[in-house]
C-alpha cells in the first residue's frame, strides 16, 4: 500500500489508516445522511420499476457508466477523500456494482479475495461498500477476516448458482470463522476493504432487501490488463483507456459504450481465472 497520507479535513485520520493497513478493512464510515442514501435507493427502484422490477445483471455492472447520479457518487469527495488518504491523489475506479439481495432470498457471497480474478499488476486499492439499506446480520451483511490481505490464496470454482460472485469463486482454505468481523452498516454509511482481504456474506433472511452500491478504487498507477477505468482524481498514471460520464440516464450512446466495456471486463476476469486455476493445479506457491 501507499505510504500513509496526512489526514485531510474530510479524509481518514492516522489511526484509521493504520487500522486499514493492519486489518485490511475499516467500518463504519459516515458518508451521507440517511435520507440522501434513501433517495439514491428510490432512484434505483424507480428505474427498476421501469425495467420489469429488477435491473439486469448487465446494468448492475459498472452502472456509473449508465446513470449520471451514480457517476457522481463515484466522484463524491465524501468517499474519495477517504480513499485518497489510503491511495494518494491519483485514483482510478476500475469497477462498480449495484449489489442486491432481495428479502428472504438464498443468494450468498462465498469467502473470497476480490483481486483474485481482477488481473491487476499490483493490489493497491480500496473498495467502498455504500449501504443504501440496512446491512445487518439478518440481511446478510459482509464479514471480513482481519489481516488476510497479506498474500494471495488459492481459489476454486464452486459451480454454485447461489454464489453471487461473477466467477462463482471461493477460497480453498478452511477458515476459522470465529475470527470474522461483521461489517454492519446503516444507509449512508460505508465500509472500505482491501482488494485482497478475505470476505463473504450469507443469505438475506430479513424483510427488506439488502441494497448497496460498491465502488472499486485503485491507485492510478495500477494496470489491469485488458481493462478500462474511470479517472476519479489526479493523473492517469497507468495510461490505460478511460471511461466517460453518461450523457443521461440509460442514454443510447452510453448503453452502446457500456456493452463493449462489460465484454472487455468479462474477458479480463475469464483470463485471470484461467491463469489462477492453472497455477493452483500446478501447485505454485506464488499466485497472481
Amino acid at each position: 500500500m501507499t505510504q500513509l497520507s496526512p489526514a485531510r479535513p474530510a479524509g481518514l485520520d492516522a489511526t484509521q489508516c493504520e487500522t486499514f493497513q493492519r486489518d485490511g478493512f475499516l467500518h463504519p464510515i459516515d458518508v451521507m445522511p440517511e435520507d440522501e442514501a434513501k433517495a439514491l435507493r428510490a432512484r434505483i427502484e424507480a428505474l427498476e420499476a421501469r425495467k420489469h422490477g429488477r435491473l439486469s445483471g448487465l446494468v448492475r455492472a459498472k452502472p456509473h457508466l449508465l446513470l449520471p447520479y451514480l457517476w457522481d457518487v463515484v466522484h463524491d469527495a465524501r468517499i474519495v477523500d477517504r480513499v485518497s488518504s489510503l491511495l494518494g491523489e491519483d485514483i482510478l475506479c476500475i469497477g462498480s456494482s449495484v449489489i442486491d439481495k432481495p428479502a428472504h432470498s438464498d443468494g450468498y457471497v462465498a469467502w473470497h479475495q476480490d483481486a483474485t480474478f481482477w488481473g491487476l499488476d499490483e493490489n493497491n486499492g480500496a473498495t467502498a461498500w455504500l449501504a443504501l439499506s440496512d446491512a445487518t446480520t439478518a440481511s446478510g451483511a459482509m464479514q471480513a477476516m482481519p489481516g488476510t490481505h497479506a498474500r494471495q490464496l488459492r481459489h476454486l470454482d464452486t459451480g454454485d448458482d447461489k454464489n453471487m460472485l461473477g466467477a462463482r469463486e471461493a477460497v480453498e482454505t478452511q477458515l476459522d470463522l470465529s475470527q470474522a468481523v461483521w461489517m454492519t452498516l446503516k444507509p449512508g454509511q460505508m465500509s472500505l476493504h482491501h482488494p485482497q482481504v478475505l470476505h463473504g456474506s450469507g443469505p438475506n433472511a430479513s424483510d427488506d432487501r439488502r441494497l448497496g452500491f460498491v465502488i472499486r478504487y485503485t491507485s492510478a498507477r495500477v494496470r489491469q490488463e485488458g481493462g478500462t477505468a474511470t479517472l476519479v482524481r489526479g493523473r492517469n498514471l497507468a495510461q490505460g483507456p478511460l471511461e466517460m460520464r453518461p450523457e443521461a440516464e440509460m442514454d443510447p450512446a452510453a448503453l452502446a459504450r457500456h456493452g463493449g466495456i462489460i465484454r472487455q471486463a468479462a474477458n479480463v476476469i475469464r483470463n485471470a481465472k484461467t491463469r489462477h486455476l492453472a497455477e493452483s493445479a500446478a501447485g505454485k506457491d506464488h499466485l497472481k
